[in-house]
Protein backbone atom coordinates (compact mmCIF):
# COMPACT_ATOMS: atom_id res chain seq x y z
CA UNK A 1 0.00 0.00 0.00
CA UNK A 2 1.24 3.51 -0.83
CA UNK A 3 1.04 5.84 2.18
CA UNK A 4 2.05 9.52 2.32
CA UNK A 5 4.18 10.62 5.27
CA UNK A 6 2.43 13.13 7.60
CA UNK A 7 5.71 15.03 8.05
CA UNK A 8 7.56 15.24 4.71
CA UNK A 9 4.60 14.08 2.55
CA UNK A 10 6.85 11.63 0.72
CA UNK A 11 5.22 8.47 -0.60
CA UNK A 12 6.06 5.16 1.04
CA UNK A 13 5.27 1.61 -0.02
CA UNK A 14 4.20 -0.36 3.05
CA UNK A 15 3.94 -4.14 2.58
CA UNK A 16 0.56 -5.66 3.51
CA UNK A 17 2.21 -8.02 6.00
CA UNK A 18 3.97 -5.19 7.91
CA UNK A 19 2.20 -3.70 10.92
CA UNK A 20 1.17 -0.25 9.67
CA UNK A 21 1.32 1.33 13.13
CA UNK A 22 5.08 0.66 13.31
CA UNK A 23 5.85 1.81 9.75
CA UNK A 24 8.34 4.65 9.28
CA UNK A 25 8.95 6.99 6.37
CA UNK A 26 11.84 5.94 4.16
CA UNK A 27 12.71 9.59 3.52
CA UNK A 28 12.50 11.37 6.90
CA UNK A 29 12.35 8.30 9.21
CA UNK A 30 9.30 9.65 11.11
CA UNK A 31 6.34 7.42 12.02
CA UNK A 32 3.77 7.15 9.23
CA UNK A 33 0.92 7.21 11.76
CA UNK A 34 0.68 9.67 14.64
CA UNK A 35 -2.96 9.38 15.70
CA UNK A 36 -3.36 13.12 15.03
CA UNK A 37 -5.18 14.86 12.17
CA UNK A 38 -2.93 16.45 9.53
CA UNK A 39 -3.18 20.07 8.51
CA UNK A 40 -3.91 19.84 4.79
CA UNK A 41 -2.89 22.61 2.40
CA UNK A 42 -2.69 23.05 -1.34
CA UNK A 43 0.98 22.05 -1.09
CA UNK A 44 0.45 18.64 0.57
CA UNK A 45 -3.10 17.77 -0.49
CA UNK A 46 -2.26 15.74 -3.61
CA UNK A 47 0.14 13.42 -1.76
CA UNK A 48 -2.51 12.44 0.78
CA UNK A 49 -5.75 12.65 -1.23
CA UNK A 50 -4.70 11.51 -4.69
CA UNK A 51 -1.47 9.51 -4.50
CA UNK A 52 -1.88 7.71 -1.17
CA UNK A 53 -3.97 4.54 -1.22
CA UNK A 54 -5.26 5.12 2.30
CA UNK A 55 -8.77 6.63 2.62
CA UNK A 56 -8.49 10.26 3.71
CA UNK A 57 -11.16 11.69 6.03
CA UNK A 58 -11.20 15.48 5.71
CA UNK A 59 -12.80 17.99 8.07
CA UNK A 60 -13.46 21.31 6.32
CA UNK A 61 -13.69 23.87 9.14
CA UNK A 62 -13.09 27.49 10.19
CA UNK A 63 -11.92 28.95 13.49
CA UNK A 64 -15.01 31.15 13.90
CA UNK A 65 -17.47 28.25 13.42
CA UNK A 66 -19.09 27.01 16.65
CA UNK A 67 -20.19 23.60 15.30
CA UNK A 68 -16.67 23.12 13.88
CA UNK A 69 -15.18 23.73 17.32
CA UNK A 70 -17.60 21.28 18.97
CA UNK A 71 -16.85 18.59 16.35
CA UNK A 72 -13.05 18.98 16.57
CA UNK A 73 -12.56 16.74 19.66
CA UNK A 74 -14.65 13.96 18.04
CA UNK A 75 -12.54 14.20 14.88
CA UNK A 76 -9.29 14.11 16.87
CA UNK A 77 -10.49 11.12 18.88
CA UNK A 78 -11.37 9.28 15.66
CA UNK A 79 -7.86 9.95 14.34
CA UNK A 80 -6.36 8.46 17.51
CA UNK A 81 -8.62 5.41 17.42
CA UNK A 82 -9.03 4.65 13.70
CA UNK A 83 -5.57 5.23 12.23
CA UNK A 84 -4.09 3.35 10.31
CA UNK A 85 -7.41 2.27 8.78
CA UNK A 86 -7.95 5.90 7.68
CA UNK A 87 -5.81 9.04 7.45
CA UNK A 88 -7.42 12.14 9.01
CA UNK A 89 -6.84 15.71 7.86
CA UNK A 90 -8.26 19.15 8.49
CA UNK A 91 -8.65 21.95 5.94
CA UNK A 92 -9.14 25.48 7.27
CA UNK A 93 -11.53 26.95 4.71
CA UNK A 94 -10.36 30.49 5.49
CA UNK A 95 -6.71 29.62 4.73
CA UNK A 96 -7.34 27.11 1.91
CA UNK A 97 -10.14 28.71 -0.10
CA UNK A 98 -9.02 27.02 -3.33
CA UNK A 99 -9.45 23.54 -1.83
CA UNK A 100 -12.82 24.47 -0.34
CA UNK A 101 -13.97 25.76 -3.74
CA UNK A 102 -12.65 22.66 -5.50
CA UNK A 103 -15.05 20.50 -3.48
CA UNK A 104 -17.89 23.08 -3.52
CA UNK A 105 -17.93 23.35 0.27
CA UNK A 106 -20.95 25.52 1.06
CA UNK A 107 -21.37 24.84 4.77
CA UNK A 108 -19.01 23.91 7.54
CA UNK A 109 -18.14 21.63 9.06
CA UNK A 110 -18.24 19.28 6.09
CA UNK A 111 -16.73 15.81 6.23
CA UNK A 112 -15.35 14.40 2.99
CA UNK A 113 -13.84 10.93 2.56
CA UNK A 114 -11.52 10.46 -0.44
CA UNK A 115 -9.43 7.57 -1.71
CA UNK A 116 -6.97 8.20 -4.55
CA UNK A 117 -8.86 11.30 -5.70
CA UNK A 118 -12.30 9.65 -5.69
CA UNK A 119 -14.96 10.91 -3.29
CA UNK A 120 -16.36 8.05 -1.22
CA UNK A 121 -18.66 10.06 1.06
CA UNK A 122 -19.58 13.64 1.92
CA UNK A 123 -21.56 14.87 4.93
CA UNK A 124 -22.36 18.47 5.86
CA UNK A 125 -22.81 19.44 9.47
CA UNK A 126 -21.31 18.40 12.79
CA UNK A 127 -22.06 14.78 13.62
CA UNK A 128 -22.35 13.11 17.00
CA UNK A 129 -19.56 10.61 17.61
CA UNK A 130 -21.77 7.55 16.99
CA UNK A 131 -23.02 8.86 13.62
CA UNK A 132 -19.49 9.82 12.53
CA UNK A 133 -18.10 6.40 13.41
CA UNK A 134 -21.05 4.74 11.68
CA UNK A 135 -20.31 6.72 8.49
CA UNK A 136 -16.68 5.59 8.59
CA UNK A 137 -17.60 1.98 9.39
CA UNK A 138 -19.65 1.81 6.18
CA UNK A 139 -16.52 2.73 4.23
CA UNK A 140 -14.10 0.27 5.84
Amino acid sequence: MIIACPFCHGLNRVPADKAANTARCGKCKQALFTGQPLTLTSANFAAHAEKSELPLVIDFWASWCGPCQSFAPIFSQAAAELEPQFRFGKIDTEQQQTLAARFAIRSIPTILVIRQGQTLAQQAGALPKSAFYQLLQKLS
